[in-house]
């Protein structure tokens, strides 16, 4: 394990690729525009994650730099809830004061059941949907999903597909809804905040560094109720699904396939 640590310290080309990366990003900088009367915000992470993808592709990255860097993302994740806990401690009395708000931002995780659920089952998924739209599919989720219906079930094919394509895009898309939306919405940017803790570091990161950018003179405030939320999924997420997300995801598939299959046998007779 030493040696292993010592080899990624040493992978000279991996800090390289990374501190070039982070120059260009920050180079370029903030870029923003309009799309109605809301903004988009495109930030130097967005850059950086789009970047990096795409020379994972490359032969500019090899196999041993993909490999040394996946540690450091769990290191940079590390320092970063390090830095929203010493912000959340100034910030208390107001996540007190908000406190019935913070305890119920976790019922927000089911929409995606109500939104996702119907579309999946329009489009002919069959159970796979399950695992996908029961929740937003992190680490606590695939292993509810893995636990009650098998790694190789149509339901944790779902959730798995649901997991790494979030694992790639979702702070992308976190990063670029987040302050599209506050901006387009009367809605406070602490709402934004509170509803970009769903249990991911990296798109929490990604939603509320927009929130930032968009709200500066809230900056420590949406940082603070972005981490308090975020920790409050991660601890509670996992029983509000098996409480309340499988069941309901699993009544809701059933009442949807039986009509959708009513409506087939109608057409089929007519």
């Amino acid at each position: 394990m030493a040696d292993q640590l010592k080899g990624i310290w040493k992978d000279w080309r991996l800090h390289m690729l990374v501190f070039a990366i982070v120059a260009l990003t920050e180079w370029i900088g903030v870029f923003s525009f309009t799309v109605g009367p809301g903004v988009v915000l495109l930030l130097p992470m967005l850059y950086a994650m789009l970047i990096g993808l795409g020379l994972f592709f490359t032969p500019v990255v090899k196999k041993k730099q993909a490999l040394n860097a996946e540690p450091l993302i769990v290191l940079g994740v590390t320092l970063l809830i390090a830095k929203i806990g010493v912000i959340i401690g100034p910030s208390l009395p107001k996540l007190i004061e908000a406190g019935p708000a913070l305890l119920l931002q976790e019922f927000g995780n089911l929409g995606t059941i109500f939104l996702a659920l119907p579309i999946a089952v329009m489009l002919g998924l069959k159970r796979e949907s399950i695992g996908m739209t029961h929740s937003v599919a992190r680490e606590p989720n695939v292993g509810l999903i893995v636990d009650k219906y098998g790694f190789n079930s149509p339901e944790g094919r779902g959730v798995m597909a649901i997991y790494i394509f979030g694992t790639v895009f979702g702070a992308v898309f976190m990063g670029v809804i987040s302050g599209f939306l506050a901006t387009i919405t009367p809605i406070h940017p602490l709402s934004f905040a509170m509803a970009s803790g769903i249990g991911s570091g990296s798109m929490m990161a990604a939603a509320s560094g927009s929130l930032v950018a968009a709200f500066p003179a809230f900056s420590d405030d949406i940082i603070a109720f972005a981490g308090a939320s975020n920790l409050l999924s991660l601890s509670t997420g996992l029983y509000m699904s098996i409480l309340i997300g499988l069941p309901l995801t699993e009544k809701m598939y059933t009442v949807l396939t039986r009509k959708k299959q009513r409506n087939a046998e109608i057409g089929k007779g007519a």
